[in-house]
């Protein structure tokens, strides 16, 4: 028995979905409650759904009880303060585990590469149920900040670089892409970022979502491209040899 995946992400491991349209009020990710949670950078997070309804952002695992990263639970001080997203989370009809908007300072491509690292989504998910994904729905417009995805961190050759304005949307398998965020903006970004279990009411809502992995890849200056592919192997090495393998290789917390 294996879980029940996405045809559509067996490809790429991605797809691009329609814009969502109707922006939201910035008002809504203005006023939540961040916690200091670090991730690819410079990062806070507002949870609206964590494991059991605390402004927190550890993995449902680490709990008692623990459980699989579904069943997320509202926070309602937050929900308050951002009907919109909740609602936009809950739209796809999906089980949802957590929720959660992130707040990125700017960055460089070599910080985005260094910081590229795989999710631990499906820990304590039983192989018969859904695989764990994640959304991603873009808040601030950021046309020239960009997802970064790779199936080998070490192999720019399987990179697809994907712009990021107002209303952009990714549905990612972030336990199989290595991925990061290369935010060349002048202030943070901010971004939904939502752990679904796959299943047919997440399959309705991509497939009315237009789903693509034909995605313009925005070229980049190949000698400003290789250093900073340089730099960022270089630093992930040291980190390796501070500690003696590679953080890499262990499924990141966020």
């Amino acid at each position: 028995m294996t879980h029940q995946k996405l045809d559509v992400l067996a490809d790429k491991g991605f797809v691009v979905l329609d814009s969502y349209g109707d922006l939201v009020d910035p008002r809504e990710w203005q006023a939540l409650e961040y916690v200091d949670w670090k991730s690819s950078g410079d990062t806070r997070f507002a949870p609206l759904a964590s494991a059991y309804g605390e402004i927190e952002c550890n993995g449902f695992w680490h709990f008692d009880p623990p459980k699989p990263d579904k069943d997320g639970v509202w926070i309602d001080s937050q929900t308050q303060k951002a009907p919109t997203l909740s609602w936009r989370a809950q739209e796809a009809g999906a089980n949802i585990g957590r929720c959660r908007v992130i707040e990125l300072q700017p960055n460089s491509y070599a910080d985005a590469l260094y910081n590229s690292h795989l999710d631990d989504n499906n820990r304590l998910n039983p192989e018969e149920e859904g695989w764990i994904v994640r959304c991603f729905m873009q808040l601030t417009d950021n046309p020239n900040s960009y997802m970064i995805l790779r199936e080998d961190v070490k192999d720019p050759s399987t990179e697809t670089r994907i712009a990021l304005p107002a209303g952009a949307q990714l549905l990612v398998d972030s336990e199989r892409m290595w991925h990061s965020v290369w935010h060349q903006g002048d202030g943070p970004r901010y971004c939904l970022i939502t752990s679904f279990e796959t299943g047919p009411e997440l399959e309705k809502w991509v497939e009315a979502n237009n789903p693509t992995t034909e995605v313009v890849q925005v070229e980049l200056a190949v000698e400003a491209a290789a250093a900073a592919e340089d730099e960022a192997q270089n630093r992930r090495d040291a980190r390796t040899a501070f500690y003696g393998y590679d953080p890499t290789t262990v499924r990141s917390e966020a």
